[in-house]
């Protein structure tokens, strides 16, 4: 899976939990959850097990209290399907 198709669908599984939708016009892996789309922090562990459920993989509490950009949860994904 490609780096642009990880992205892709993380856009997909964020996007009903965002709250400034401008941010997703710039998506990248600099794209910050908290501040740049306002996903508050309850959501965000919505989005990290629909992240699990979108990609068969599990993420631990530690991977998931580092996952605050798109590059980060980029990189947690790559790292968990490599251990699969």
């Amino acid at each position: 899976m490609t780096e642009k198709e990880i992205i892709e669908r993380l856009k997909k599984i964020v996007n009903p939990y965002v709250q400034r939708k401008e941010g997703l016009e710039n998506f990248n892996k600099e794209t910050d959850f908290l501040n740049d789309l306002q996903i508050n922090s309850a959501n965000l562990v919505d989005v990290v097990l629909d992240v699990e459920d979108e990609f068969d993989i599990e993420i631990d509490n530690d991977s998931m209290d580092g996952m605050l950009t798109v590059g980060d949860a980029k990189e947690i994904i790559e790292t968990k399907l490599k251990e699969k």
